[in-house]
């Protein structure tokens, strides 16, 4: 199908901004923060040049919850090279993106191997916008509390671990303890616990893994592939899903398609297979 151009204004816009790791300036930070305002009004239709791509994420098409994920990765699939390494595989238009999803969330998840690798701060740094609430899955509890998660600058911060798991935490830190199954807690009772937190629009951020539960167990309504002009060759996959015997069992979905500068992002629409969780929408 034809790329989408619709994007590609704000994707030129953030170049500088990523290369200097700050905001973007002057009136593209005004625009993306009117932008962000009008989204977070539910005011329909969007504006260009993102109304297209986001307003999806506005409301959800099962619940009241909207849930996406996003995954940066190589032209063959990688999201890492066989060391581990990935920084950065997407250019400044990609993680440019990333952070405006960030600003659009209540929360973004990370699970704790993605935490203890990369111990990121998850914070929005390269467009206008609110922090989100940064939520890490850590049913074992080894995360240490001075991981860059949990620093205390006014963000809420929260820990998914499992029934039963001691952690020594600030009190500022909300634990939410949940059953497991097979030493992992579902995606689920995840979004149903953020949910009754006033979490409703979440951002599953990764790592793979985390990516590919939530995808396997029908959570996500959306889902972001931004894809680098790169090739790795080796290196960790961007999903790690339960084997198919052949190609017609593959889920196949909707996509729209945008050029981000030199890369591609993939707008895949799994709301068919999203599963309740909840307030479930009624037909008028």
């Amino acid at each position: 199908m034809p790329l989408k151009n619709s994007y590609t204004p704000a994707a030129k816009t953030s170049r500088s901004a990523g290369e200097n790791h700050s905001p973007i300036d002057g009136d593209a930070s005004n625009l993306w923060a009117e932008f962000a305002q009008s989204f977070r009004n539910l005011v329909q239709p969007l504006p260009p040049p993102w109304g297209e791509l986001f307003e999806p994420l506005q409301t959800g098409a099962v619940d009241d919850l909207v849930v996406i994920a996003q995954i940066g990765q190589s032209l063959d699939g990688r999201i890492a090279t066989a060391s581990g390494h990935s920084k950065y595989i997407n250019g400044p238009a990609g993680l440019a993106h990333l952070h405006r999803l960030r600003s659009l969330v209540d929360a973004v998840v990370i699970g704790v191997g993605t935490a203890l690798a990369d111990d990121p701060l998850l914070t929005v740094r390269r467009v206008a916008g609110p922090h989100p609430a940064r939520v890490v899955l850590d049913p074992n509890g080894r995360l240490p509390a001075s991981a860059k998660v949990f620093t205390g600058d006014g963000v809420r911060r929260l820990l998914v671990t499992a029934e039963g798991t001691r952690c020594a935490l600030s009190p500022e830190v909300e634990v939410l303890a949940l059953p497991t199954a097979d030493r992992h807690i579902a995606p689920p009772a995840i979004l149903a616990a953020l949910a009754a937190r006033g979490l409703r629009r979440v951002l599953i951020e990764g790592g793979a893994d985390t990516v590919s539960r939530f995808l396997t167990a029908g959570c996500l309504d959306r889902l972001h592939v931004m894809v680098a002009p790169i090739i790795l060759g080796s290196g960790r996959a961007s999903f790690i899903l339960p084997p198919i015997e052949r190609a017609n069992q593959a889920l196949r979905m909707p996509i729209r398609a945008h050029q981000l500068d030199d890369e591609v992002l993939f707008d895949c629409d799994l709301s068919a297979q999203r599963v309740p969780i909840g307030h479930a929408k009624t037909s008028t």
